[in-house]
């Protein structure tokens, strides 16, 4: 389930949003379901915050030896289709 970012209409004014609404909150929903409008505690409106999207780091070896510390099975071309494990 993905987590949504939600934060209130007017942060600004204490007198329109909540604690928790003012400073943000997250919630896990199903993609199937409508977007909140509403915060859940105090039911003033709320919108949804497009937040910054998390991708892992990819990280090469730097030599066979580091791939092979790693786990890897390191194969070398030695002619068309055929390769040999180092």
């Amino acid at each position: 389930m993905p987590i949504y970012e939600y934060i209130s209409e007017s942060p600004d004014d204490p007198a329109r949003s909540c604690r928790i609404c003012a400073q943000g909150f997250e919630l896990r929903r199903p993609v199937s379901r409508a977007p909140l409008t509403n915060c859940p505690l105090c039911k003033k409106p709320v919108k949804k915050v497009i937040s910054r999207v998390n991708t892992p780091s990819v990280t090469k070896p730097l030599s066979i030896s580091d791939a092979k510390k790693a786990g890897f099975t390191v194969l070398q071309r030695r002619d068309q289709g055929v390769y040999e494990k180092l």
